[in-house]
């Protein structure tokens, strides 16, 4: 428990490095071919499976699916995140399991070689990042939580001013996609990663989050990494809705 909040009222939490050393996931109940399918019927053909090397608690992979008509931008899914169930509160074991996803312009730098170069890679990074953070800390991540990148947030690279990571509603795929049941006990949930800049941090912590999802949905913003987006914090974007 927390006894930080925001002045929304929503907790505030710190976390110190884990003082264990690495530890190799389990991957005994893992469910990359349910997840496989899963993408493959809401949203397309996986075209690539980025698998990490070495991976310390879970063992995350990202999966590609390329642009196509109905989607003219890149989609990228984890799985391996929801191998192990979260430490959710009391009375939220059903939230345990997630995986996440965002998506980049269909003229990202996709090639791994390009990858060396933070401003293309670190919506990547952030993916790996968030997916294992929960695991790493003993704690869990959920719609509404948001994950800045140090206190005070720092931008990920030279080509962008975003900071901080929100969970968020996945807007680009059907309901459909955002469950995937696997057993009584187990239902893996889909969530979207927003990239916010510091404005709209602040905004999140003064009205919730709740405030700027409404924002997202007016905008029409979605889990489409556009380095150019509006920032709903300036005016007179937010005061005109």
């Amino acid at each position: 428990m927390s006894d930080e909040t925001s002045e929304s009222g929503a907790p505030i939490y710190r976390y110190k490095p884990r003082e264990e050393g690495w530890v190799p996931p389990n991957m005994e109940d893992s469910n990359i071919e349910e997840i496989d399918r899963h993408i493959e019927k809401h949203i397309g053909k996986i075209s690539m499976v980025f698998h990490e090397v070495i991976s310390d608690l879970v063992h995350i992979d990202i999966h590609q699916i390329p642009p196509s008509d109905d989607r003219p931008y890149w989609t990228l899914v984890t799985s391996g995140m929801s191998d192990l169930p979260m430490t959710t509160p009391e009375g939220r074991e059903e939230f345990g399991r997630a995986e996440l996803m965002l998506c980049l312009p269909k003229d990202w730098k996709m090639e791994q070689s390009d990858w060396k170069d933070e401003a293309h890679y670190w919506p990547i990074r952030w993916l790996k990042i968030c997916a294992r953070f929960p695991h790493e800390y003993k704690t869990w991540l959920g719609w509404g939580h948001t994950l800045p990148n140090g206190d005070p947030p720092e931008v990920y690279a030279t080509n962008t001013s975003f900071c901080t990571m929100m969970i968020g509603t996945p807007r680009t795929v059907s309901s459909e996609f955002w469950t995937l049941p696997i057993r009584t006990d187990k239902t893996i949930r889909f969530f979207g990663l927003y990239p916010l800049y510091r404005g709209e941090v602040d905004l999140k912590l003064r009205k919730g989050a709740e405030h700027l999802e409404e924002l997202f949905d007016k905008n029409k913003i979605t889990e489409i990494v556009h380095l150019d987006r509006v920032d709903l914090s300036k005016k007179p974007w937010w005061r005109i809705l």
